[in-house]
């Protein structure tokens, strides 16, 4: 090992540690119940769960469930730590691969994520499209899925290379996002994505 990897060792490991206390302090604080909290940056968000933004996510989680069945590794608002500084995400779905197993502090690898949607919120929407794009992307998360219920449109972000997604597309609502060259597979169709 050498002296620059035990520096890029020791910084991940304060970064973990960092995280760990701002979410400890988070849960022992009074976060308002149905807030979806995390931490983007170093900085805490808090944004309200919405009927439409949860009826979303349940379509999305049921086409991959239709796809890879129910026992799949499927999850919503689970933490997992993403590169870059202080990086604490809940992502709304994230699939988990087959097989993959927890790291010694009993949480799920960013190495080990397939995909991921997120659907705006009208406070957080910066983040969605910026530094959790970027995030994801430096994870080599090989597709990730926004969708807007306000503007009634789904950007498909594939092909992660150094930082960024090589392919955005765009997809109205009422129309379906293919991700049959992905390794994925599937067709997601949106024609009953509810709008805000």
């Amino acid at each position: 090992m050498t002296v620059l990897d035990d520096r890029i060792a020791m910084a991940e490991i304060d970064n973990t540690r960092r995280l760990d206390d701002m979410f400890e302090r988070l849960e022992n604080m009074p976060v308002p119940e149905g807030y979806k909290v995390e931490i983007v940056g170093g900085a805490v968000y808090m944004a309200p769960q919405r009927d439409i933004r949860w009826e979303t996510i349940r379509m999305i989680i049921w086409a991959l469930e239709d796809r890879f069945g129910r026992q799949a590794r499927l999850f919503s608002d689970v933490r997992i730590d993403f590169p870059g500084r202080e990086n604490g995400f809940c992502p709304d779905v994230a699939k988990i691969k087959e097989g993959a197993q927890k790291d010694e502090t009993g949480r799920w690898r960013y190495e080990d994520v397939e995909f991921i949607a997120e659907v705006i919120s009208k406070d957080t929407a910066r983040n969605d499209y910026g530094p959790k794009k970027t995030a994801y992307a430096l994870a080599e998360v090989p597709v990730y899925l926004v969708a807007d219920p306000y503007v009634g449109r789904c950007r498909l972000f594939t092909q992660p290379k150094e930082g960024t997604y090589v392919s955005d597309t765009s997809v109205e609502y009422g129309g379906d996002v293919d991700m049959t060259t992905t390794h994925l597979g599937l067709t997601l169709r949106t024609d009953a994505f509810p709008r805000d």
